[in-house]
């Protein structure tokens, strides 16, 4: 089937395009992206005035909890979460149990999301077997299985040994190491930034410099192995510093930076509900000196990639004493607004940008299809409708969790609907999208 959209304003800074286009899709590939482009039998949709077509953007930081933990979201839920929020493609963690450390676990995954038949999803291994930190997990055979990258995500990279080896490893297969930086002897039982406020409420810190000590090893090892080391998650200013003097040194290091981690601060620890678990996130939420600089970073390039951590968590698991409720929030259908809202609209960065850091990066960096509208590229298609009011209501989410802090925040912008391989799977019921 040909479909063409008309008319609409075509961000694809990977093209170098920023105006008024027309998409034509022949069946799951892009055929041709200009103007005038004649209709050649293909059915004609008229992007209304205002919304934006856009390479499908790529969430690479998800966890879809199965197989193991299923009460708290499936492959399928999850993907129906990814659609909803206007991502094409996920890249899901490998702390699921088991561990997503072997063929079997990754081969479930995609069979998993096959059967869906929404969002692609990418898995990404273990470094370590079992994420024990112990041993190497089977490059190779996870490579072969359909894995795009390595990580003990939840964990650190045990030891610097073990992460040289993942880092030589890796680049014999051209793959990203994802670190989460975290000293865990500095970490401790840490459940909040180290700070004043943790310390007024009696919660036990956890400093930013554990999170940049462990940046600055693996920068270091990726520096000395020719290997590609990716930050994840950050949220501490040494950090990014860490990151920018690698780069400025020819370092395989790209990063990610989060959505609350640019807008939430640990006041929220205290305002407006004292011990909300929905605050409660590994990394922790940082002081303003922290989102001032991931900020800084996203503005200047020194960030590559936005992503969202989608922490799915039950209700009851959440619903306990701060101290004993997991670390992580829902991310998927609120990181599109919150991007548009909080630095599109506030004048940070271009939609051009954006596309950048939710598209053609993720896309680069794990070496998948997409983040461009050339022809002959997967058709999938993520349309904005920048000016959207959106207010964001947990009991609405499509996730099979609801566990986010932004419930009753209001934004400007969100999702007009998302294509994946030239089929609509998600139509935003508040945009006529002509779809």
């Amino acid at each position: 089937m040909k479909r063409l959209l008309r008319g609409g304003r075509v961000v694809d800074p990977a093209n170098g395009k920023d105006g008024i286009f027309d998409v034509l899709i022949d069946g799951d590939r892009i055929a041709e992206v200009g103007t005038g482009l004649k209709a050649d039998g293909a059915e004609i949709v008229n992007v209304p005035a205002g919304l934006i077509v856009c390479p499908g953007f790529i969430d690479m930081h998800v966890h879809l909890r199965e197989p193991g933990q299923e009460h708290k979201e499936t492959v399928a839920t999850g993907v129906a979460s990814a659609v909803a929020g206007g991502f094409t493609a996920v890249a899901c963690m490998p702390n699921t149990k088991p561990v997503n450390d072997n063929a079997g676990v990754t081969q479930l995954i995609l069979q998993k999301a096959k059967e869906a038949g929404l969002a692609r999803v990418y898995p990404i291994g273990a470094v370590s077997r079992g994420q024990k930190g112990e041993e190497l997990a089977d490059i190779a055979e996870l490579k072969e299985a359909g894995c795009v990258a390595v990580t003990d995500d939840g964990l650190p990279v045990a030891t610097a040994i073990l992460a040289r080896r993942a880092l030589e490893y890796t680049s014999m297969f051209n793959m990203p190491m994802i670190e989460h930086c975290e000293d865990q002897s500095l970490k401790g039982d840490g459940v909040a930034h180290e700070g004043p406020i943790a310390a007024s409420l009696g919660l036990r810190g956890i400093p930013g410099v554990a999170e940049a000590i462990t940046a600055g090893r693996d920068i270091l090892l990726a520096e000395m192995t020719g290997g590609h080391v990716h930050i994840a998650h950050m949220s501490a200013w040494p950090t990014i510093e860490a990151v920018r003097q690698g780069k400025s040194r020819g370092v395989k290091v790209t990063c990610e930076v989060c959505p609350h981690h640019f807008t939430l601060t640990d006041d929220l620890l205290q305002s407006p509900i004292a011990y909300d678990t929905n605050a409660k996130m590994n990394p922790p939420l940082r002081e303003q000196r922290d989102v001032d600089a991931m900020i800084a970073g996203i503005k200047d390039g020194t960030v590559d990639v936005i992503s969202t951590d989608h922490a799915p968590h039950h209700y009851d698991e959440k619903n306990v004493e701060f101290d004993r409720a997991p670390f992580g929030i829902v991310g998927l259908e609120t990181a599109i607004s919150i991007t548009l809202d909080k630095l599109v609209h506030a004048g940070v960065i271009g939609l051009p940008r954006m596309v950048e850091l939710m598209s053609v990066n993720p896309a680069k960096i794990l070496r998948v299809p997409g983040g461009t509208l050339s022809p002959g590229a997967p058709a999938d298609i993520t349309i904005l409708a920048p000016d959207l009011a959106v207010t964001i209501d947990k009991a609405k989410l499509v996730s099979k969790s609801k566990n986010t802090p932004y419930h009753g925040w209001s934004f400007k912008g969100g999702v007009a609907a998302t294509i994946v391989g030239g089929k609509v799977v998600y139509r935003n019921p508040k945009v006529e999208a002509g779809l």
